[in-house]
């Protein structure tokens, strides 16, 4: 790898992307450079020519792995920054020494650029301006590579749904109503651990996986606990992160252990209609809003009104989707606050869904590939609800 000499004071001051992050959890970071970082470190993009500046414990690593054209080691920066005057160098320190190195004066930083480090770098001259989201647009369109790795962590997904149905196949159905697995009530969290459990397996990571019954289900976000009782609604919504390419999966079904109610039947009727409508619609060009408000509309026609009745909403009060990739969610938008039209080859999740206090609630979801005719469902896991 090249080193770099510091750059003559006359030399034009470029605008560079900067990003300062660790790529575990920041998926700018892990879109730019693809490769696992559990610490911050800094990736620069100047023109056509990507840069990470890494400690000594990830250099090595980040030149086989990283998707850049040059590694830096920061101690070299750090070095400098010492030899220059600066008692105690930080992180802060070494990156205005690199930003002299390539000549760079200005910079575009994500919306959660940390703001010390913004302040430390304008301090120095350095001219920082924020990069409203998207900060990568590109990352909203999927390559075909991308596809594939959605694709793979939907089939883990599908894998633990499938974990989960067969749980609740063995159960049996105990005093009060509550279903008992092995010998013992089931709860929440029993099934949530059965389901994590063949996820893990499967190299893939799980996370607030959702198994919500009866009148927990009327929260969407509800992650359920407790015992699961019989002829209730239980939603279960499983969205892994592959530990591999760090794409997720995300896919919702609804059952009932038992016999549904009249009121869940026709609930459940109303959301497969809806996501149908979704699978119909959605194509290239296609408006995002109006394929949500015509699900919306669906939903009344059928008789299931929104709004909020005795303190909480209910009926239908959330997207009907949204974009799936390095984030559980990432754009386009799919709902009310949507503004724009589907792109060939977003990837976007399908998942309309009813939530009646007394009732519970019903969501289905899938994930689909927008093309210029159609779109395909990336998921194949069958849809019932009673078992």
């Amino acid at each position: 790898m090249k080193h770099y000499s510091k750059r003559s004071s006359d030399a034009p001051a470029a605008e560079a992307r900067l990003i300062v992050a660790s790529s575990d959890g920041d998926a700018n970071m892990l879109w730019a450079t693809r490769m696992f970082v559990p610490d911050p470190f800094i990736f620069i993009k100047k023109g056509r020519l990507k840069y990470a500046v890494m400690s000594d414990l990830e250099v090595d690593r980040a030149r086989v792995q990283a998707s850049v054209d040059r590694v830096l080691a920061l101690s070299d920066y750090i070095a400098r920054a010492r030899a220059s005057g600066v008692g105690t160098p930080s992180m802060a320190d070494a990156l205005t020494c690199v930003l002299r190195d390539l000549g760079i004066g200005r910079v575009r930083v994500p919306a959660n650029f940390p703001l010390a480090l913004a302040d430390h770098l304008r301090a120095a001259r350095v001219t920082v301006r924020p990069q409203p989201d998207p900060f990568w647009p590109d990352r909203e369109v999927k390559t075909p590579e991308e596809v594939g790795h959605i694709h793979d962590s939907l089939k883990i997904a599908e894998e633990g749904m499938g974990a989960g149905i067969a749980a609740l196949k063995r159960t049996t159905i105990g005093r009060n109503g509550v279903l008992r697995l092995d010998g013992a009530p089931l709860t929440s969290e029993r099934l949530k651990a059965v389901i994590n459990s063949r996820i893990m397996e499967r190299g893939a990571v799980p996370s607030h996986t959702i198994v919500a019954s009866g009148p927990q289900c009327v929260d969407p976000h509800n992650e359920g606990s407790g015992p699961i009782h019989a002829h209730t609604s239980i939603i279960m919504d499983i969205f892994p992160r592959s530990e591999t390419t760090g794409y997720f999966g995300d896919m919702t079904r609804t059952v009932v252990r038992g016999r549904a109610s009249d009121a869940l039947k026709r609930a459940y009727r109303a959301v497969e209609e809806a996501q149908a409508i979704g699978f119909r619609d959605i194509r290239t060009r296609a408006s995002a809003y109006s394929i949500h408000w015509k699900i919306l509309e669906h939903f009344r026609a059928r008789g299931f009104e929104t709004g909020r009745k005795d303190g909480r909403m209910q009926g239908f009060f959330h997207g009907t989707g949204h974009g799936l990739g390095l984030d559980i969610h990432e754009l386009p938008t799919f709902g009310l606050r949507s503004t724009g039209r589907f792109r060939r080859n977003h990837v976007v999740t399908v998942e309309p869904g009813l939530y009646y206090a007394g009732m519970g609630g019903v969501r289905l979801e899938d994930v689909v590939v927008v093309g210029d005719t159609g779109c395909r469902n990336l998921v194949r896991f069958p849809k019932f609800l009673e078992i």
